[in-house]
């Protein structure tokens, strides 16, 4: 089994998910159940892939489990552009989180292509 604590793009994922709630809970309370939930729900989803797809035991499992992180991080990025142009996160702060989950992107493509390779 793995130990998914010791992969740097799920302490990367941590971070970012420690950052995202931290954005959103300034974001107006009309927005508690519509773009905050979706925010929060995609951030929270790429590190628990993650976790849960290092219990799995075949590198297909696990690599699938590691798309759908993947496909979770290009979620929130589309919602924080929508956030970013809707005026609920600033441009400085937008472009500091986009840097940190594009690297995020990068670490699990990488990974799963190391898990596809035969």
């Amino acid at each position: 089994m793995r130990n998914f604590r010791d992969f740097s793009v799920y302490s990367n994922s941590m971070k970012l998910v420690k950052s995202i709630y931290k954005i959103t809970i300034s974001w107006p309370d009309t927005e508690r159940y519509g773009l905050i939930s979706q925010v929060n729900r995609a951030a929270i989803s790429i590190p628990s892939n993650i976790a849960e797809g290092s219990s799995r035991k075949s590198e297909k499992e696990f690599s699938r489990f590691l798309e759908i992180a993947l496909g979770s991080a290009f979620e929130l990025e589309t919602q924080l552009i929508l956030s970013k142009e809707i005026n609920y996160l600033s441009e400085f702060r937008f472009d500091e989180i986009i840097a940190d989950l594009m690297i995020i992107q990068k670490q699990l493509n990488s990974f799963i292509t190391t898990l596809k390779k035969p």
